[in-house]
């Protein structure tokens, strides 16, 4: 049982790693909202096709995106919905640390 659980312990840790990145959180917070292409992640973020492409590919091997090309374009959609709930979550955290912080001060 105990390599069980420390298995799965990984396996969450590797889900978080994919998700341990400014940019790729974004591009979540972005799916969220709807289907992207990539040529609409190059132009929000600014950065260049292979590296939005990388960032891509990391979340769709953790299993949080999912692929869909039509013709020449490849189109992500979020497909681990249930993130929306754990990024605002941590959202929460920020601020409550914020105001703890500015309390400290007054």
């Amino acid at each position: 049982m105990k390599d069980t659980n420390m298995a799965l312990s990984g396996a969450k840790a590797e889900i978080l790693k994919a998700l341990a990145h400014q940019t790729r959180i974004y591009m979540v917070e972005e799916l969220a909202k709807g289907e992207k292409c990539v040529c609409e992640f190059v132009e929000l973020i600014g950065s260049d096709f292979s590296t939005v492409s990388k960032h891509l590919s990391i979340l769709k091997n953790a299993g949080l995106v999912q692929v869909d090309k039509r013709g020449q374009k490849v189109f992500y959609s979020l497909k681990a919905i249930c993130l929306t709930g754990f990024l605002s979550c941590i959202e929460t955290i920020i601020k409550s640390n914020l105001e703890e912080q500015n309390s400290m001060f007054k």
